[in-house]
């Protein structure tokens, strides 16, 4: 009998994690941790191409790293009932059975190959019983859930509702993204700036037709020995562009306590005798000794236990460094209470992991530029933008929250975020105020999901008591991004911070906004910049109050304006109507 190898490449760590396939993620890796414990059998499904088959491969990878004694079987149900078959032509039915029992953890992939196949699921129900028997984990995938797979026995209906079921949905445009990107840094290739986006943005059907596209940009690049450019990209798939549009982030919800370490047993021979006290003394400090465990079983066969005891203890020291890192960077940071990877040598890459995280929360924010004052800036200070956003520095969080500034471009919102910004760090230098373009948000959120960062991502926003967001209205291309604007918006908000955006449209006419988001935007003070002024132009405030515009009660101004903006805001010399938020203060003038 031979089994399936499981594939190399389909590793926990080549699995980009996004909204879609979190809870799927997050239970295999438990089941991985601990098999036999909980969540059996986990039954994972989705649509071809989606990733359940390098799910699977992924618990079988990490199982046998974590617990190096396990008995790991993956087949598909073909093959695997196949393999039934020859065993009861050759008269080792018994013998198949006895082997099935002595697994600790059967992967079995296309379960829904069971469909209408009665012998093959008595076979499938009597090996089950046989591995169930003795404590082992069952983990099948399919490309649809147990109830619709025709013709399906009840007994294995039953069997795969006692444990976990989850499905694996389409990568979100985020996601999509952080796919691209992995797969090109896995090839070793480099993409033009824009590429993995657009390349996001074409209507696959599922993953492995977005790899298979990302491998003819990789051909063209090889072999005309060229970058392909953002602007290709859909005519070398072929297709039209859709509109487009996150780790371990979940997986603590999910770990077990697994119990006290094994007993040591009074050992006769001095290299036992050597690991018994040395697996008592890293156990009285609180480490778990399996690989020493491993290494006293061996001993009797003559290895050589030194190099063994060295790379644990190096392994210690390690895990010592990084704890001393962590708690320098965030002394209450909860993976320090993780004692399952803190306190085990045998997952020092998990520990790294959890030390990238924190490194990503407790990175300092994106400031804004250091100097800038309201003293400084070249809008009028009777602006009502610029009165306002000087209200908002004097008691921060509590007037006009959210401010959100909109104008064309060249109108100075940018500048007046920014110096925003600017004086809340001056005035308060420990505020900790964040100052993000909205292209930089979701590319930061991208590089997260590729990483499997997206919690610590959260995590170091919102620290922040200050977030400044220019240009949000890039964020409408975008699914993710904005999900995560959202419910970052709310955490902020509920904490006193204060939020403040800026873009070109006022939020109800920029396309492409979730509705719940476009509320929030809303719900504080929205103002608008006017365009730069135009040479010839006459500014006259109507009504004898301070004008939004910034001239005085009856006073006119002649504005002389750059060649920039003229050249950007007037394309005839004919009427010219000036908007203001109040009827009141519309301006008609006639030009020259």
């Amino acid at each position: 009998m031979a089994w399936l190898e499981l594939d190399p490449r389909f590793t926990f760590e080549a699995f980009v994690v996004g909204a879609a396939n979190r809870l799927a993620t997050a239970a295999a890796r438990r089941v991985a941790e601990s098999p036999g414990v909980s969540y059996n059998p986990l039954f994972i499904y989705s649509a071809s191409g989606l990733g359940k088959t390098h799910l699977i491969n992924a618990i079988g990878h990490h199982a046998r790293r974590i617990h190096p004694q396990i008995s790991v079987v993956y087949d598909t149900l073909e093959h695997f009932m196949s393999e039934i078959t020859a065993a009861i032509e050759a008269g080792e039915r018994d013998a198949f059975r006895q082997r099935i029992s002595e697994t600790g953890l059967l992967l079995l992939d296309d379960v829904q190959f069971l469909a209408g196949q009665q012998r093959m699921q008595e076979e499938l129900l009597r090996a089950w019983d046989a591995l169930s028997g003795r404590g082992g984990q069952v983990v099948l995938a399919s490309d649809r859930p147990p109830p619709e797979i025709d013709g399906l026995d009840d007994r294995l209906q039953s069997r795969f509702s006692g444990g976990l079921i989850v499905d694996i949905g389409a990568p979100d445009y985020e996601t999509r993204v952080a796919i691209v990107r992995r797969k090109a840094e896995e090839r070793g290739q480099s993409l033009a700036p824009g590429v993995a986006e657009a390349l996001a943005r074409i209507a696959f059907s599922n993953v492995r037709e977005l790899q298979g596209a990302l491998n003819r940009i990789i051909a063209v690049q090889e072999l005309e020995g060229r970058a392909v450019t953002a602007e290709e990209v859909a005519g070398l798939m072929g297709s039209g562009v859709a509109s487009g549009g996150a780790p371990r982030d979940d997986f603590s919800d999910f770990l077990i306590e697994l119990g006290g370490a094994p007993v040591v047993e009074p050992l006769e021979s001095p290299i036992e005798r050597q690991l018994t006290e040395t697996i008592r003394r890293w156990e009285a400090e609180g480490y778990r000794t399996r690989r020493l465990e491993g290494a006293r079983r061996r001993a009797a066969n003559g290895e050589d236990i030194e190099p063994i005891i060295r790379g644990y203890e190096a392994d210690v020291e390690r895990l010592r460094e990084i704890t001393a890192e962590i708690s320098t960077l965030d002394p209450a940071a909860p993976e320090l209470g993780d004692f399952e990877v803190m306190r085990d040598p045998d997952r020092i890459a998990d520990a790294e992991d959890l030390l990238g995280q924190v490194r990503e929360r407790a990175r300092p924010l994106p400031a804004p530029p250091p100097g800038l004052t309201f003293d400084q800036l070249t809008l009028a200070p009777e602006l009502f933008a610029v009165r306002a956003a000087a209200a908002v520095v004097e008691a921060p969080g509590k007037r006009y929250n959210p401010l959100f500034v909109h104008g064309p471009q060249g109108a100075g919102k940018s500048l007046l975020l920014a110096t925003l910004g600017s004086e809340l760090k001056a005035r308060c230098p420990e505020m900790r105020v964040a100052y993000v373009a909205g292209r930089a948000f979701a590319a930061e959120l991208i590089e997260a999901i590729e990483h499997n960062r997206v919690e610590s991502w959260r995590g170091c926003y919102r620290r922040a008591q200050a977030l400044l967001i220019d240009d949000v209205d890039a964020l409408a291309e975008t699914e993710r991004a904005q999900e995560e604007l959202f419910h970052l918006f709310d955490a902020l908000h509920r904490s006193g911070a204060q939020l403040a955006f800026a873009a070109r449209q006022q939020p109800g006419r920029i396309a492409g906004f979730q509705e719940r988001l476009r509320t929030r935007l809303e719900s504080g003070l929205v103002v608008e910049l006017p365009p730069p002024p135009v040479e010839g132009f006459t500014l006259l405030d109507w009504d004898g109050d301070l004008g939004l515009g910034g001239a005085p009660a009856g006073v006119t101004t002649t504005i002389q304006p750059t060649e920039r903006h003229r050249d950007e805001w007037f394309l005839t010399r004919e009427k010219i109507v000036w908007n203001w938020p109040y009827a009141a203060d519309w301006v008609i003038e006639e030009l020259e």
